[in-house]
């Protein structure tokens, strides 16, 4: 599968007026700084920056019909998040089911202008289960999930993972919190001879029970502490994939973070590391790009197959503009899977468009920008991208 055509190969219509853009997130993020310099750079009027935390306090906002509205990230923001998910302290990993709850009503709350992120399609991003499930009915390739769908099994403790790895002949997976961002809850489960278990996680057991994020990834091998983790995180909600083998770079575990804007793949960047959790933030580095080409072509494979399963995963929400698809390649480099599709994946600062995709010289946001620009009248319309 090839790359499809996308408004930012197409010139730019005539506009009888300058569209005007405004943006929901924290104001003093990196991500709002980044879109507010590529709106200026096209030469658009000063981006309207609505903070998450008016939206939550107020009820709502409004926009004007003709304002073209994109949503950013509400994290890195101890007020926003103690809104979302009702806890003093954002480094705890419990209350993803709140945060959800509220994040969704928060976004149905906004009035009037015109989307660059449906509701709807939010709901299902920030619902693994959910966005696993259609993924997969769209001939997606995805890691097998007993938890998939609205009639998927529900995780209600460690009892019912385990169940679930015997069942389903998957002695190494994925647990994952529903609702879940950066790797956030995650653990990564393999078994054992001799009924030994082994979890490698970020989340930090506290004396107390309670659970931390931490930067550093850490193992537990004794299963009452796993326990513990897995019971007071299914509350939330949980999601369970089986661990596929992943293909290496110079020894190291390899997947890619690939940015679909508009319907095509724009941008992409190599993640490694010695875990499982290839996160930058959690000791992940970047890898080669030019590398991983030539491994795929070597391997009797085509890159552009690869970028295609992306603009297909993708295709599955073609009322949003950009999303940030976690591309999981198969040892061998000639087949990939897609482990998550996620809303804000655009943070990949200072990183220019892939070859051929029409975003050559543009980041993230100049090229998301140009999407919308490249075809307006879609926009106004609220026509799907083709």
């Amino acid at each position: 599968m090839g790359h499809r055509p996308s408004s930012l190969d197409e010139p730019r219509p005539q506009r009888a007026s300058t569209p005007r853009l405004a943006v929901v997130g924290n104001p003093e993020n990196r991500r709002v700084a980044l879109f507010e310099d590529a709106v200026r750079a096209a030469g658009l009027p000063a981006l309207r920056v609505v903070p998450w935390a008016d939206v939550l306090s107020d009820g709502g906002a409004d926009f004007a019909a003709e304002e073209i509205v994109r949503l950013d990230s509400p994290g890195e923001n101890a007020e926003v998040d103690r809104l979302l998910r009702g806890a003093g302290d954002p480094t705890r990993v419990e209350g993803s089911g709140r945060w959800y709850a509220r994040f969704t009503a928060a976004v149905r709350s906004l009035r009037g202008g015109v989307r660059l992120d449906d509701p709807d399609e939010l709901a299902v991003l920030f619902d693994k289960r959910l966005c696993h499930a259609v993924l997969d009915a769209a001939g997606v390739p995805v890691p097998a999930s007993p938890t998939s769908g609205p009639q998927g099994a529900r995780v209600r403790g460690w009892d019912d993972v385990r169940a679930a790895m015997r069942e389903h002949r998957m002695p190494r997976l994925f647990v994952k919190p529903a609702h879940g961002s950066s790797a956030s809850g995650v653990l990564a489960v393999e078994s054992g001879g001799g009924g030994r278990i082994r979890a490698t996680t970020s989340v930090e057991l506290a004396a107390d029970g309670g659970l931390y994020n931490s930067l550093r990834v850490r193992r537990y091998e004794r299963e009452q502490d796993i326990a513990a983790i897995v019971d007071a995180l299914a509350p939330d909600g949980l999601h369970l994939e089986r661990w596929l083998p992943k293909a290496t770079q110079e020894g190291r575990a390899a997947d890619l973070r690939v940015v679909v804007v508009a319907g095509r793949a724009t941008h992409a960047v190599v993640r490694t590391s010695r875990s499982p959790m290839t996160n930058l933030h959690l000791g992940g580095r970047r890898g080669d790009l030019d590398t991983v080409r030539e491994a795929v072509e070597a391997a009797g494979a085509r890159w552009t197959d690869l970028l295609g399963v992306c603009e297909q995963a993708a295709a599955c929400f073609p009322r949003t503009l950009c999303v940030g698809v976690d591309l999981l390649p198969a040892v061998g480099w000639r087949r990939a899977a897609v482990g998550e599709v996620n809303a804000f994946g655009d943070l990949l600062p200072r990183l220019t468009g892939l070859p051929g995709s029409g975003a050559e010289g543009l980041d993230t946001y100049a090229a998301q920008v140009a999407g919308v620009l490249g075809d307006l009248a879609r926009y106004r319309t609220g026509t799907p991208h083709a």
